[in-house]
């Protein structure tokens, strides 16, 4: 593995425990009235199989401009060859994408969104077909040219794409986010 995406990976990790508490905070729910009532049931964990989760966090000056605050991208190419997120995604893997953005001291996120990848392949597909196999998104390659990347405009995606997201201007607070129910799990 390149000593890049070792570096990478060790910043974007010192912010998985409030990955964790995000996520946790959208797959463990409260319940219906009937449901504790009659079920004993005061929370319920949305799916008991294995939830994949994919994180991307960029940094604070990523966040500044809008452009980037309302998009997401996904690695697309290597010059290696080695397989890409998008090509996994695309596959079928991955049930989410948590994608934030760090805060300028890069010790807390400050934005974020749950992506369902479900919803994702399904208008990624479509987009591919509709447009005769033009890629959706905007292909663009990383300085370093260590990869090339797809940015997507967040609102060119159906609403059933983006699960939750806290942080943006226009966003209500998180107990009022777009889907708080599961039906769209994989």
């Amino acid at each position: 593995m390149s000593e890049g995406w070792k570096s990478d990976k060790r910043w974007s990790d010192r912010f998985l425990p409030q990955i964790k508490r995000e996520l946790g905070a959208f797959l463990i729910v409260e319940p219906s009235v009937e449901e504790d009532q009659m079920r004993n049931t005061d929370l319920i964990v949305l799916k008991m199989d294995s939830v994949r989760t994919a994180c991307r966090i960029r940094k604070f000056s990523f966040y500044e401009h809008p452009q980037y605050r309302n998009e997401f991208t996904i690695r697309s190419g290597r010059p290696s060859g080695n397989e890409t997120e998008l090509t996994k995604i695309i596959a079928g893997w991955g049930d989410f994408m948590f994608y934030g953005f760090s805060d300028a001291e890069e010790t807390a996120l400050i934005a974020f969104r749950i992506i369902s990848l479900t919803a994702f392949r399904l208008w990624f597909t479509r987009s591919l077909v509709t447009n005769k196999g033009i890629m959706p998104g905007s292909e663009k390659k990383n300085h370093d040219g260590s990869s090339s990347f797809i940015a997507f405009d967040i609102e060119a995606l159906p609403q059933d794409c983006i699960a939750v997201e806290s942080g943006f201007a226009a966003t209500p607070p998180p107990q009022f986010c777009r889907h708080t129910k599961a039906t769209f799990l994989p």
